[in-house]
């Protein structure tokens, strides 16, 4: 014998999946909370510029919010090796310097992570200005009188950065092998206070991230001896570059956001596209200018092949440069 539901219940039921499903859907559509994007350098510096701007924009297009949580140490080592091993969901990602993700590896005999295995490129976003900068004091006005004062006083002048295996310390150790000359590093936890003690005398020379010392050399408390990358930046039209007196000598230092490995490829799509349109945006390039920045666009598989490409240039830079992090 046959027991029929009576319609009333069934009706609750039916209404009773619906909603389970439509909730079950809701869960499911990305992003249903807010995404943590980790810098692993100190705030003050290019790589927190360029990811604040992005954030607040990604924010803005996904309906979620978009935190920026610095993690600094060892180079970006620590904060990229905490990032691989976080849930592969989409809610933690890695707003990185190529510093840390190409160069770290070559520097440190355990850096944590590895940045082919353990991520997935997402987006390329931005490309920094960096320059060669000297409290006003300094006798030197250009590279080449930089030059030529190192080499009568070896060892005498001191160039800060922002720790221990950054590009900051790379970029002088290349500028010295570069021009023959000796000069003392002097690591610090991360460029502002590296620049502080610029402008405030304390150390004569730096390289840094235009982000980082734009205001300082627009209101004349520190001066640029020459722009590291390979054209002229145009945030300082006037400024030389490196390798205009060291020929061969010049860097185009990257900013990509990445993903922990296993990150489902839909939200990979997602996220990629949510960037290129982030630099489309006319505020978006505006603000990247006004810190010396520019958007640097291209898909997630042509990121992927940079990070290749790089691992072994940097691997060999390091050799021959000799930098250490001890």
């Amino acid at each position: 014998m046959a027991f029929s539901t009576p319609l009333s219940r069934r009706v609750v039921t039916a209404a009773v999946l619906c909603s389970a499903a439509l909730a079950a859907l809701a869960q499911d559509k990305y992003p249903s909370k807010p995404i943590t994007v980790v810098v692993p350098q100190a705030a003050g510096g290019a790589n927190d510029a360029i990811a604040r701007v992005v954030a607040q924009k990604l924010g803005e297009q996904l309906g979620q919010s978009v935190i920026v949580d610095n993690r600094p140490g060892a180079g970006g080592t620590l904060a990229t090796a905490a990032t691989a091993r976080a849930r592969n969901d989409g809610y933690t990602l890695l707003l990185t310097a190529d510093s840390a993700h190409v160069i770290g590896p070559a520097l440190y005999k355990n850096p944590g992570f590895d940045p082919v295995k353990d991520f997935v490129p997402v987006a390329p976003v931005a490309t920094a200005g960096y320059v060669l900068v000297a409290h006003p004091s300094f006798p030197a006005n250009n590279v080449a009188e930089l030059v030529k004062l190192a080499k009568l006083h070896p060892g005498q002048y001191a160039i800060a950065s922002a720790g221990n295996g950054t590009l900051n310390h790379l970029i002088g150790e290349m500028l010295q092998k570069a021009a023959g000359i000796q000069l003392q590093h002097i690591p610090y936890k991360g460029s502002a206070a590296a620049a502080t003690d610029v402008v405030g005398g304390q150390v004569p020379l730096s390289v840094q991230s235009l982000p980082s010392v734009i205001a300082f050399i627009k209101a004349g408390k520190l001066k640029v001896l020459g722009v590291v990358n390979e054209k002229r930046v145009a945030a300082l039209p006037d400024a030389p570059t490196i390798g205009e007196t060291l020929k061969g000598f010049g860097q185009a230092p990257w900013y990509a956001l990445f993903a922990p490995a296993g990150t489902p490829a839909p939200i990979v799509a997602q996220l990629q596209a949510e960037v290129a349109r982030a630099l489309e945006h006319k505020d978006v390039v505006d603000k990247l200018a006004t810190v010396g920045c520019e958007p640097f666009k291209g898909t997630a598989a042509q990121l992927g092949a940079l990070v290749q490409s790089d691992l072994p240039k940097w691997s060999r830079v390091v050799k021959e440069t000799g930098a250490t992090v001890d």
